[in-house]
């Protein structure tokens, strides 16, 4: 099993151009964002009648899903999990207040293309192939990836 430092090694050989970090650092959030978007507008009235918290931010599918990412980033790091679960609840309180105000699955599903698009942009100007094309798990690689170089001291 790889640590998270070499996934960072590996993912960051796709993403040297300073153009295609920046997309990044903009559209990965994004795509994370409107993938919990799109696990909350998934009707849940089964988790809600099962809890019984009447708290829609954590009775839906998003936080279900979330659990098991939380686990895949335990494994790899508890500090990196920790800064992904604020990360997932920033996504979750934003994406409950959005739904108050749009229909959340149409306005996540616009924010999720739009950042795919910037995606290919940016490894267009790369010249490279996105990592994840590589690995699926890649794809989980690439919001920490994110957090870890916009939040740290390096």
């Amino acid at each position: 099993m790889r640590t998270l430092e070499q996934w960072f090694e590996e993912y960051a050989v796709s993403h040297q151009n300073p153009k295609n970090k920046a997309i990044h650092y903009v559209c990965v959030p994004a795509i994370y964002f409107s993938i919990v978007g799109l696990l909350m507008s998934i009707p849940s009235g089964f988790i809600a009648s099962t809890l019984q918290l009447n708290a829609p931010i954590v009775e839906n599918w998003a936080v279900v899903v979330l659990i098991f990412v939380l686990l895949f980033y335990i494994r790899l790091s508890v500090a990196m999990a920790f800064k992904i679960a604020v990360l997932s609840a920033l996504c979750l309180i934003v994406n409950y207040y959005i739904g108050q105000v749009l229909p959340l699955w149409l306005f996540s599903i616009g924010v999720f293309a739009i950042a795919w698009i910037g995606q290919f942009y940016g490894h267009n100007i790369e010249g490279k192939k996105p990592s994840f094309l590589k690995d699926l798990q890649f794809l989980m690689i690439g919001p920490a990836w994110v957090v870890e170089n916009l939040f740290s001291k390096k």
